[in-house]
């Protein structure tokens, strides 16, 4: 999700509940999206994205620019009914990549906001395509905002967080050492550890869900070219993500192994609730276009098979931890170009 200009939030930190109803508008599943059932839209207007459901699977938070171009995303909270929608951050800098842990009372996500509370100037366009990968720190908080607490303070790249299923490991992205690498750490912050090392872009892990197994998106330079281009960009504090591919490891970052070979963009992998498949986003068919689609893919790389079919962006998908729903974010049914919401339907096997 980009920022442009100065957040209009503003610094006066979390806001009140909101009295948002719950979402009465469903849409039917596209053709050829079988796995989809009572499709309802849980936003509406400005950008919405990576939005991950509570341990209990009643609640989401999810980033949220309240103008597709204007302001910086903070994090929120909703109901998954799309009620009570409010944000939860400070309104200062840059958010990203909230999650719940601590048995649902604490959230946590990575901030822009210790190395400037201004929203951050958007990367040059004429780099072409490119991420920033600037200063950010990860925080945690109650879910009403308060009690907040920083986990990193290293001055580097630290986001992209997602944590076990039995609440006891953190996974994250960070520039700690130089490189776009993988680190886990403790819940407090301590036992920070390097799990990977081969030079590129790691990013965006998540574990099992029996916590023996990680996935995640790489993208590493095959030439001396693609080295030097990456290089670069990373002085720069940029990445370009136009070709990931999706890996997966031990735990430990062992045994690592390429169940992707598509081209194009794929990212966003997350294991389904019984470990045995993987979903993502990719947009393989049309590599340089914003068509992204959903995909399902056995562990082992085989089965690839198109979960989403619409023309329109489709990404950051999770299932609730009882395999019921799934949320992702779309510009399906956009009010106007750019506009990104949050979707949740039931889940067809």
């Amino acid at each position: 999700m980009a920022c442009g200009g100065k957040s209009s939030e503003g610094a006066a930190g979390p806001k009140p509940a909101a009295t948002t109803p719950a979402s009465t508008t469903y849409w039917k599943p596209d053709s050829g999206e079988r796995h989809l059932r009572n499709i309802r839209q849980l936003t509406f207007g400005g950008n919405n994205a990576e939005s991950y459901f509570s341990r209990d699977s009643k609640q989401l938070i999810f980033q949220r620019q309240e103008q597709v171009d204007a302001g910086c995303d903070q994090q929120y909270l909703i109901n998954v009914d799309g009620s009570n929608m409010r944000r939860v951050s400070n309104g200062e800098g840059r958010t990203t990549c909230g999650f719940f842990y601590d048995g649902d009372k604490r959230i946590l996500y990575s901030s822009t906001s210790q190395h400037d509370r201004a929203c951050p100037t958007p990367p040059d366009k004429s780099q072409g395509y490119v991420w920033p990968i600037g200063y950010l720190e990860i925080y945690t908080s109650k879910l009403d905002g308060s009690d907040q607490r920083q986990l990193t303070n290293n001055g580097t790249y630290n986001a992209e967080t997602t944590v076990s299923h039995d609440g006891k490991k953190l996974i994250f992205t960070s520039t700690l050492h130089g490189d776009i690498d993988l680190y886990t750490m403790n819940p407090d912050g301590s036992d920070v550890k390097q799990i990977t090392t081969r030079i590129g872009y790691d990013g965006g892990a998540w574990f099992s869900p029996d916590g023996k197994q990680i996935v995640w998106r790489a993208a590493y330079p095959k030439t001396a070219a693609d080295t030097a281009d990456y290089e670069k960009l990373l002085k720069d504090h940029l990445v370009r993500p136009a070709r990931t591919e999706v890996w997966i490891a031990n735990a430990d970052g062992t045994n690592p192994r390429q169940i992707t070979s598509l081209g194009g963009a794929n990212f966003a992998p997350v294991f389904t609730p019984d470990g045995k498949k993987i979903i993502f986003s990719s947009n393989y068919k049309s590599p340089r276009s914003g068509a992204f689609d959903l995909y399902l893919i056995n562990v082992d790389g085989t089965g690839l098979e198109a979960v989403t079919t619409n023309p329109e962006f489709d990404s950051f998908p999770m299932f609730s931890y009882d395999y019921k729903h799934l949320v992702w974010a779309s510009n399906r049914h956009g009010r106007q170009p750019g506009e990104t919401d949050l979707f949740i339907a039931e889940w067809v096997e």
